[in-house]
């Protein structure tokens, strides 16, 4: 029996598994394992939302064990740590409880096919003060750290007289990038329902200064122009202080100062600017007189058409962690859509290859893009074959579409009944529990 290990519990590794799990698995022809250093997984596009308390992950999450007892794959807890390639065995950390206690000891597991889907971590690109003073918000743990943070600096700013012309509370983002944008507006919803859970002084536009960084000329920079002038437009009605073309050179635990000589107050500073992949990958499946696994300057794995990396024909990886050139040269862009695609593709293209049968090679189709701004709006830009170039949205199709990307999700994870069942629960959910997350 084929042994599949999938390496990695994110939006597209968690379907893949899940998936191949329903095909292969299920009769028989394959042994699907999971391999993750978390128990549970978090839609990544929910995030910032997590980040601002706007949504309970309790009823979001996804258990690994639950998912792979109910779609005919295995999980293992634990982070990897290598690959022997001539053994064909991955070896994986031992993983450990808050009070260090062991859960799992190291572990070695045996593959005939290693799909590598470990995501992508924020690039702070080496500025001074950073890894130091600042929230990376690329993990869901990260995303609830910063929470904690934003609720005690609220109870702390309740009490602490405002100096004139400025907030009690400044919450600074660096990176106009999607994730920054989407932040920030959150944020703002988030303030105002905080006063009605005892921070009566924290006011939206008074209280609470929110601050967006960009190094670019404008923000969401990857995305069409025209997005990006509504996404300002919209930020602008909710007061929030844009600052474009300022690239910051150093963090401190009160400021950001820029290139330009300028200095950014901050209590609480958000690094969303740049995506790499993990360090790690630059040397794995090195060794006993092999060559590691090709990357690129971005420690991306580098991948053929087939997603299979480009030293080890045995060793497929895609999502964030991998660098895929598409045939007229442009790169698969490092997004939520891309994964899911790319995961998709390898359900059918896998029990091909496996069987020696030719596939074609992987082609990313851009759907476009969509950023929320929470309550307030969405915008976005849709492309495919209805349309001519691209078709730009915003209000409330856009905030529907983007409703519909989670759905999609949740159906691809667990099928159409139990995405409606989870639909119902967040109904549910909203009519008693608290608007936003108080702890």
């Amino acid at each position: 029996m084929q042994r599949i290990v999938i390496v990695g519990g994110g939006a597209g590794g968690l379907a893949l598994a899940t998936q191949l799990g329903k095909t292969l698995g299920k009769r028989g022809a394959a042994e699907i394992t999971l391999v993750d250093a978390a128990r549970t997984h978090v839609w990544k596009p929910l995030l910032h939302q997590l980040a601002a308390g706007s949504f309970d992950t309790h009823a979001e999450e996804i258990e690994f064990l639950a998912q792979a007892r109910g779609h005919h794959f295995k999980f293992r807890l634990g982070r990897l740590s290598g690959i022997d390639r001539a053994a064909k065995t991955v070896q994986l950390d031992a993983s450990y409880d808050e009070g260090g206690r062991e859960i799992t000891p190291a572990q070695t597991l045996p593959y005939d096919t290693l799909v590598i889907a470990v995501g992508s971590q924020t690039n702070d690109f080496g500025t001074a003060g950073a890894a130091e003073h600042t929230i990376k918000l690329d993990s869901p743990q990260a995303a609830k750290r910063f929470n904690d943070r934003l609720i005690n600096a609220c109870i702390r700013a309740q009490s602490v007289p405002r100096a004139a012309g400025s907030g009690r509370l400044t919450v600074a983002i660096v990176g106009g990038g999607a994730t920054g944008v989407e932040l920030a507006a959150e944020l703002h919803a988030a303030a105002r329902v905080l006063a009605n859970y005892g921070f009566d002084h924290i006011h939206p536009e008074k209280d609470l200064q929110i601050v967006l960084v960009e190094a670019a000329p404008r923000l969401l920079s990857q995305l069409p122009e025209r997005l990006s002038e509504a996404a300002v437009r919209e930020l602008r009605k909710l007061a929030i202080e844009v600052h474009t073309n300022e690239r910051v050179v150093e963090v401190t635990g009160s400021s950001l100062k820029m290139a330009s000589g300028k200095v950014i107050g901050s209590d609480l500073t958000v690094w969303a600017a740049g995506v790499k992949a993990a360090d790690f990958l630059r040397t794995l499946g090195g060794g006993e007189g092999r060559d590691p696994l090709e990357t690129n300057k971005l420690n991306q794995l580098m991948v053929n058409g087939n997603l299979q990396t480009t030293r080890d024909p045995a060793i497929f990886a895609f999502g964030d962690c991998a660098a895929c050139q598409q045939p007229d040269g442009a790169w698969v862009p490092p997004r939520a859509q891309a994964a899911y695609q790319e995961a998709m593709y390898l359900v059918k293209a896998i029990p091909k290859l496996l069987a020696g049968e030719a596939v074609k090679p992987f082609v990313f189709s851009d759907k476009g893009s969509l950023v929320s701004l929470s309550e307030y709006s969405s915008v976005g830009s849709l492309m495919g074959s209805l349309t001519r170039g691209s078709l730009f949205i915003e209000g409330r199709l856009a905030q529907f579409m983007y409703w519909a990307l989670h759905k999609q999700h949740q159906m691809a994870l667990g099928g159409f009944w139990r995405m409606v069942l989870v639909t119902l629960s967040e109904f549910l959910d909203r009519t008693y529990r608290p608007k936003i997350k108080l702890h």
